[in-house]
């Protein structure tokens, strides 16, 4: 008995020396002040209070010697522009989605979303064990950054229509705001896409430059009011089953932390994506609710439009593999993952 509770001393007292151990390498770390570009505003739902809350869990795990400043939108840099600003080191970092980067190449779109792609816990195993965090850094590090996953996004709305969508014609000559590949396949319907940011969203709609908009979850659409400005809310997000939020560091900053310090941004990192996931499945039945509430009409895509949006994915897929070498490379990691997981989809979970 006195061996075992010897033992239990010896595994108690180490686990104290090794708390003091970290707490006295944070308290030698050299004091950091980062300033944080983010293409959400802090008030916005999962996107944008994920941001905010990431700094305040990098500031209590790393004892204060880390202090992230988040910016608003536009504050720093134009949110379109935050990639060549965490590139060239004039911001340190930014909270954002690869997908806004698909005009400089079309593979870094897997990284946030792919239509008709995996659930949160699929995606996250491909990115953390299945090669995708490997083709995220060769993808980003040419430019000088460090990028990480640190957040998780459920389904999304399909978008929101100022006219009700009776037929696939409907679609035609329509000007609609759309992210990533999915931008790719509305076009194949012919629809003329274009890339806004956020906060722009609302106004676009409104003045009728937009005749309708995806931008994400019901929770965080509800926040942004487009049930005002176009009232038809459609459903499934097709193009986005779940989305992956990105933290870009600027590379040589990255390299100036502590080996202590980037565990504490990585940790961090790990939080948040447990913490959005949670929340985003805890919230998009009460904001549906409520956007019914307010006179928001929700639709559902028939089998007809589902099957159209899926049959233009895989030519803009086969398409962009073809004309793009990068993409074909995480194309082929990412749809190879998928298959693999398969038996496991198909027999291991409820249908």
């Amino acid at each position: 008995m006195s061996k075992k509770l010897t033992g239990i001393r010896i595994a108690a007292i180490a686990a104290v020396v090794a708390t003091i151990g970290s707490g006295a390498a944070l308290a030698q770390d050299k004091k950091v002040r980062l300033q944080m570009a983010s293409s959400y505003g802090a008030s916005l739902p999962l996107l944008g209070e994920s941001g905010v809350e990431y700094t305040k869990k990098v500031a209590r795990a790393s004892g204060g010697t880390i202090n992230i400043k988040f910016n608003e939108p536009n504050a720093l840099v134009p949110v379109l522009q935050s990639f060549d600003a965490v590139s060239q080191g004039s911001v340190d970092m930014a909270w954002t989605a690869s997908a806004f980067w698909s005009g400089k190449d079309s593979a870094f779109n897997f990284f946030a979303s792919v239509p008709f792609g995996p659930s949160s816990a699929e995606y996250l195993a491909w990115l953390t064990y299945g090669g995708g965090k490997e083709l995220m850094a060769e993808m980003y590090e040419p430019h000088g950054i460090h990028a990480m996953t640190c957040a998780m996004v459920p389904p999304e709305g399909a978008g929101w229509f100022r006219k009700e969508i009776e037929s696939l014609d409907d679609l035609k000559g329509m000007k609609m705001r759309f992210l990533g590949l999915g931008a790719k396949v509305m076009e194949k319907l012919g629809v003329a896409t274009q890339l806004i940011a956020p906060g722009e969203i609302y106004q676009a709609l409104q003045l009728g430059t937009l005749d309708a908009a995806e931008f994400s979850t019901p929770q965080m659409d509800l926040k942004l009011g487009f049930y005002q400005v176009a009232k038809y809310y459609y459903l499934p997000g097709w193009h986005q089953q779940s989305t992956a939020i990105d933290l870009l560091v600027n590379k040589k900053k990255w390299d100036a932390l502590s080996d202590t310090q980037k565990a504490v941004l990585e940790q961090a990192c790990g939080d948040s994506i447990r913490d959005t996931i949670a929340n985003g499945e805890a919230s998009q039945f009460v904001a549906l609710k409520e956007m019914k509430a307010k006179g928001a009409e929700l639709r559902t895509w028939s089998p007809e439009f589902i099957a159209a949006f899926e049959k233009a994915w895989h030519e803009v897929a086969q398409e962009e593999a073809e004309k793009n070498p990068n993409f074909k490379k995480v194309f082929e990691s990412y749809s190879n993952f998928r298959k693999e997981y398969a038996i496991w989809r198909e027999n291991g979970m409820l249908k």
